[in-house]
């Protein structure tokens, strides 16, 4: 599904999922100014289209103990192919590694890491990140605050 298939009404029902993704279909559709029937048959195509990749609750990370949020900028080795894709897997199977993306610029991967406190964090990144084969060199940023964190994809001018 391209941008131009998406419609209206689905930027309406995204819109209210994103704010709450437990309210039943007749509240959605409600919501979204939609009778109930439509609206569960667009929210099926987006399911279907890959467009909504899931329901979840959001977890204040503080609150169950992981205090410490950090970035850690990777350079690695080798860039073939086969070393990118192995560093990717190795990094995936981390549970402290909440997101991985592959970047341009001065680093070829940048990690979200949370962590309990600093000490936690640094078992962590010297016993496990660092050891990962390939890294060439590592540069960690810690979140003194979250400014604005994650809350929800803009939709306007879909």
């Amino acid at each position: 599904m391209s941008t131009s298939e998406i419609l209206p009404a689905d930027i309406r029902i995204l819109r209210q999922l994103q704010k709450s993704g437990r309210m039943t279909n007749q509240e959605l559709a409600e919501k979204a100014g939609m009778a109930a029937s439509p609206c569960w048959r667009r929210m099926k195509q987006l399911e279907e289209n890959g467009v909504i990749t899931g329901y979840q609750a959001n977890i204040d990370r503080k609150k169950i103990g992981l205090g410490l949020l950090a970035f850690i900028r990777v350079k690695i080795d080798s860039h073939s192919e086969e070393d990118a894709q192995r560093f990717e897997q190795q990094v995936g199977a981390l549970p402290p590694v909440i997101a991985c993306y592959a970047i341009a610029g001065d680093a070829d991967f940048l990690l979200q890491v949370v962590a309990k406190d600093l000490d936690s964090f640094s078992s962590f990144a010297m016993e496990v990140v660092r050891r990962l084969p390939g890294i060439k060199e590592m540069q960690t940023s810690f979140v003194l605050r979250e400014v604005k964190p994650l809350d929800a994809l803009p939709l306007d001018g879909l």
